[in-house]
């Protein structure tokens, strides 16, 4: 003989039954008072009102500008030509063995020069770094949402395996407006 449902379940299914509504054109099933007893679910506390607009503190200011976040990512339909290699790397700059300083400055002068010779799709050698969480490909992408690079830069992408994987970042540059 099978035994009946459990108590606990039975009370469990009826909050869960009364909660959901039935699709158009079905009539929810009716709720037996044995399936709801006496050990029925805790009591619902009432929500907490709003508090009033005076009584909010002040939002947390923010210490980095609008304009210092780092680029949007790459348009998805350019990110699979690259990967794919349907559209060429006009440039490419390796900065491992460089310092933050040497490197910020060295990427700084490479992508304006770049920009400025027309170039569109740039690959930014970082590395990984030490257990993988190296400074430079931490940085990079901050450095590339700052001045003077926030002017040009588009867009940025991590790289396919085949082009340095997590340690490297495909950047992509606006049209240069000489051109």
């Amino acid at each position: 003989m099978k035994p009946g449902p459990d108590p606990a379940d039975t009370r469990l299914w009826a909050i869960v039954a009364a909660t959901v509504r039935p699709l158009a054109g079905r009539v929810r099933p009716p709720i037996t008072q044995k399936a709801v007893s006496a050990k029925s679910a805790p009591p619902r506390k009432s929500p907490a009102p709003p508090p009033s607009p005076a009584s909010t503190p002040n939002p947390p200011r923010r210490t980095e500008r609008a304009a210092d976040r780092p680029p949007e990512a790459i348009e998805p339909g350019r990110h699979r030509r690259l990967t794919r290699e349907r559209d060429s790397i006009a440039a490419r700059i390796d900065l491992h063995g460089l310092n933050q300083d040497l490197a910020r400055q060295a990427l700084t002068n490479f992508l304006l020069r770049a920009h400025v010779e027309g170039r569109r799709s740039i690959l930014v050698i970082t590395g990984k770094g030490a257990l993988g969480d190296g400074i430079l490909r931490r940085r990079v992408p901050d450095w590339l949402g700052q001045a003077p690079l926030r002017a040009i830069v588009a867009g940025l992408s991590e790289a396919h395996r085949r082009h340095g994987g997590e340690g490297a970042l495909y950047v992509a540059l606006k049209r240069s407006s000489g051109l």
